[in-house]
């Protein structure tokens, strides 16, 4: 039995809460190893770089929030920490440097206003995801905000979703323009229909034991199991109990539902989850995502008329308590107050009419928070890298920026839309896999000295045709990697593939960039 397993045979997670006032009054260094990890069953996790101070993760269903949610969270950072929010890849906020001692107040704090940090990490479903602008979109299939709610009310508190094997990640989407990287979730629901004979029915199709982190980036399976809107909860929580009680618990770096589906194959899987529900199920339907990505950073259209979304990019994810009120404040102003966190670390402001989008446009903030920032600033995506995770091998996002900037320098007018995504280490938080140029951060030895490196990925993908991210580069050192990008993203094209594996060979092979190696 591994530790974790241990921990949570002699006590479950949830009843860690029963502890936290007591930890309040003997401070942090009393708190045991097992604690320290139950404690994450409550979204608190205790970083080792900032010693005495706890992360807070705040779980947010869809990424959908309002004004009202994070003028509280930003007064919470600004008073109890140290000012500073990041913006997750599962459109969640976090929360840096917050006391034990503080932690009761913080908590009554998100609780007065409809917000949790429940089950935001270790062996639970964590945050439920879809589209940012899932019922604003004119090009959505269906609107899947019931269903996420459905799936989040069902497991949240709940202890017989408390005690899986690993972490377990669900996505549900209606939109057909892969803004959520469905094939890296354990659980999927994707667009789709198909014809019973008396018209179409629209509902989604199911993909199963996608991952990255350990052991790298598995595409999820397709099920060949069609749900319509009525039966989706109910196949979605049979699945999960299936993981519950089948999955291994021996060793966590293969205990993911990816695991269990490579020893079971989809057959046995899809009979099993029929089983459980009791009747036999629909084969896939008709997948109906298109081919492209598309991030919803911009300025478009809502299905509601005369109505518009607003999508700003937040660099990197990274936002001080200060401009983060300010843009609560501007979704009341320009539009009903409510805001979605995309996980290309955006915010979107929703329902702002055509006759406010002018106004909204010269606001001095829309300029720092650019709706049309340059094409490498668009797809830029960081994990939290090393200032505040100790899993971090690197700093990722000064260094992403820093990257960013240089090649807007060098490249300039000549630049096209591209994802870039730093990954601090292999558990890939930055979603570097799934992306047109991914970096996983390493140290690397250059002229007898240690240092910040990355190895180089390309060609990663999600959607209705999705690709294993290819490694072209490793120990490529970080002060020189935008020379190395420049000579490789005016190749980054999906279908120029092979020209960038030789191009970066070549590179690779070069006097001008000492110490990267070709993979």
């Amino acid at each position: 039995m591994n530790k974790i397993e241990a921990i949570k045979l002699e006590r479950d997670g949830l009843a860690v809460k029963d502890m936290i006032a007591q930890y309040t009054k003997s401070g942090w260094a009393s708190i045991p190893e097992a604690d320290i990890q139950r404690l994450k069953w409550y979204g608190l996790f205790l970083r080792t770089p900032t010693p005495g101070f706890f992360m807070i993760r705040v779980r947010i269903p869809g990424g959908k929030t309002g004004s009202y949610q994070l003028r509280a969270l930003a007064a919470i950072a600004g008073t109890y920490g140290n000012g500073v929010l990041d913006l997750t890849t599962r459109q969640q906020i976090q929360l840096r440097q917050i006391k034990i001692e503080d932690v009761p107040a913080v908590f009554a704090k998100m609780e007065e206003v409809g917000l949790t940090s429940l089950q935001t990490g270790m062996d639970n479903v964590r945050n439920v995801m879809t589209c940012p602008v899932a019922g604003l979109s004119p090009d959505e299939v269906s609107d899947a905000t019931p269903l996420v709610r459905a799936i989040n009310e069902e497991i949240l508190g709940n202890p017989a979703y408390s005690n899986l094997p690993r972490k377990f990640n669900v996505a549900v989407t209606g939109c057909p323009d892969n803004c959520v990287h469905m094939e890296t979730q354990d659980l999927a629901l994707v667009p789709a229909y198909r014809d019973d004979g008396h018209g179409r029915i629209v509902g989604y199709n199911l993909l199963a034991g996608g991952k990255l982190g350990s052991g790298g980036y598995r595409i999820a399976t397709p099920l060949d199991i069609f749900v319509t809107e009525d039966e989706a909860l109910a196949v979605s929580r049979a699945i999960i109990e299936i993981f519950r009680d089948h999955g291994s618990r021996e060793n966590r770096t293969q205990a993911r539902l990816a695991f269990l589906l490579e020893e079971w194959g989809e057959d046995r899987f899809r009979e099993e989850t029929e089983t459980r529900l009791g009747k036999a199920l629909s084969p896939a339907g008709i997948d109906a995502r298109k081919a492209i990505e598309k991030s919803h950073i911009g300025i478009y259209r809502q299905t509601q008329p005369g109505m518009n979304y607003v999508g700003l990019k937040v660099l990197v994810g990274r936002i001080t308590h200060d401009d983060l009120a300010k843009i609560a404040a501007l979704a009341e102003k320009y539009g009903t107050g409510e805001v979605r966190i995309s996980p290309a670390q955006a915010l979107i402001i929703t329902n702002v009419s055509d006759r406010k989008i002018g106004d909204l446009d010269r606001e001095p903030l829309v300029k720092q928070f650019a709706y049309n920032p340059s094409p490498v600033y668009k797809g830029l995506v960081s994990c939290v890298g090393s200032d505040y995770c100790n899993l971090a091998v690197i700093e990722t996002k000064g260094r992403a920026v820093e990257t960013a900037k240089a090649l807007e320098a060098r490249l300039g007018s000549t630049l096209k839309p591209i994802t870039m995504h730093w990954s601090g280490c292999p558990a890939a938080c930055g979603n570097h896999l799934v992306a047109d140029i991914g970096l996983l951060g390493k140290k690397a030895k250059v002229d007898g000295k240690v240092v910040d490196a990355v190895d180089i990925y390309v060609g990663g993908r999600s959607g209705p045709d999705p690709k294993l991210a290819v490694k072209i580069m490793e120990d490529v050192p970080c002060d020189r990697l935008p020379l190395v990008l420049e000579g490789l993203v005016p190749y980054h094209a999906r279908e120029k593939m092979h020209r960038v594996r030789g191009g970066a060979k070549k590179l690779a092979s070069s006097n001008q960039v000492p110490n990267a190696t070709a993979a």
